[in-house]
């Protein structure tokens, strides 16, 4: 945890810059956190209360094994539903709720590789002034979630007044998965987040109610960032 990665990924699966990215955050009772996540896992903390992230943004060039990126298949909008965790270990990371994502192939590949929540959806960012991320489920009408959320990039955050929660929530250098029944770390590796506050001026959201979390009760916490080039290790064995 903090603004710098914990360690190189030298020999990453894959490669992908994540643009235009905001993060939205919500204090949580720990017991309503601890609920959903697996055995071997603990929700971690901050003065008490659990955090739970939706993150949206547009996932650019993404590519395995940093091979070339494919036009048309590589870049696409992603949103996650993310809290902050600790192994018994009391090595920190992240556990995803759920990922949505523009991207038949990668809700595929990671289901059945590693394992990971992702939902196929109708998405769109769009960049040009205030950013606006729009998606939706695939499934029957009425009955998926989604959001429609417009964030407006305020004053910087500089790196050396950044405040702890800023880094607790931001400064995460690996993801925690199961393959097969077995708990598994992903790494993860980029620069640091270049943040700046953030002004939310419209958020319709259903996805933190459909994983199992009472609905958030206030305004959430946001930060904006222009984007990081972002190195994916293999997974391994906790």
């Amino acid at each position: 945890m903090g603004p710098h990665p914990e360690e190189r990924v030298s020999r990453p699966a894959a490669c992908q810059r994540w643009q235009s990215l905001s993060f939205l955050h919500w204090r949580y009772r720990p017991d309503d956190v601890q609920r959903l996540l697996p055995d071997g896992l603990v929700v971690d903390t901050f003065d008490g209360d659990a955090w739970v992230g939706l993150t949206p943004f547009l996932l650019v060039d993404m590519r395995p094994l940093c091979l070339p990126p494919v036009p048309w298949l590589s870049t696409f909008p992603e949103t996650n539903l993310r809290t902050y965790v600790r192994d018994e270990n009391g090595i920190d990371g992240l556990w995803f709720l759920s990922l949505d994502v523009a991207s038949a192939a990668t809700v595929f590949g990671g289901r059945s590789a590693f394992w990971v929540p992702y939902h196929w959806a109708t998405m769109s960012v769009d960049e040009m002034g205030p950013v606006r991320y729009r998606s939706r489920r695939r499934g029957p009408l009425g009955s998926s979630p989604g959001h429609d959320i417009t964030v407006r990039a305020g004053s910087p955050v500089p790196q050396e007044d950044r405040p702890l929660l800023v880094d607790f929530l931001t400064g995460r250098w690996r993801t925690f998965t199961r393959i097969a029944g077995r708990l598994a770390v992903v790494p993860v590796e980029h620069q640091a987040w270049p943040l700046y506050n953030a002004e939310v001026s419209a958020l319709q959201e259903d996805l933190v109610c459909a994983s199992g979390l009472p609905a958030p009760k206030t305004a959430p916490l946001a930060h904006f960032s222009p984007g990081v080039d972002v190195r994916l290790g293999f997974p391994r064995r906790c």
